[in-house]
């Protein structure tokens, strides 16, 4: 994959990423800050954001979503197969809903 198409891919993904959380937002304020894992003040950021910024954030060379799982217990909870897969989910968000949001920095 040459540079070029990476940063399509990272744009494409970004744009799609801000569009959806500002939709969530707006539906259902709480359980959006929960599902993205973010705080307050960046909820209030990203509702207010114009169609303009929105565009400007996406065309950045960065990532702006994160994966919320950075340890294997959440990742193989995550991506249970067995016959307790619901329970395994469940767990996964209680553990998902103990750590702290994120914050502008």
């Amino acid at each position: 994959m040459n540079t070029n198409t990476m940063h399509d891919e990272i744009r494409e993904l970004n744009l799609a990423y801000l569009m959806l959380a500002q939709q969530m937002l707006r539906a259902d304020r709480a359980a959006a800050i929960y599902r993205l894992g973010i705080g307050e003040e960046v909820a209030e950021v990203l509702e207010g954001l114009s169609s303009a910024q929105v565009l400007r954030m996406a065309n950045s060379n960065m990532l702006l979503c994160q994966f919320r799982f950075n340890d294997t217990m959440l990742v193989d909870l995550l991506s249970s197969h067995g016959r307790e897969r619901g329970a395994a989910h469940l767990h996964a968000a209680i553990l998902a809903a103990g750590r702290p949001v994120a914050h502008l920095a």
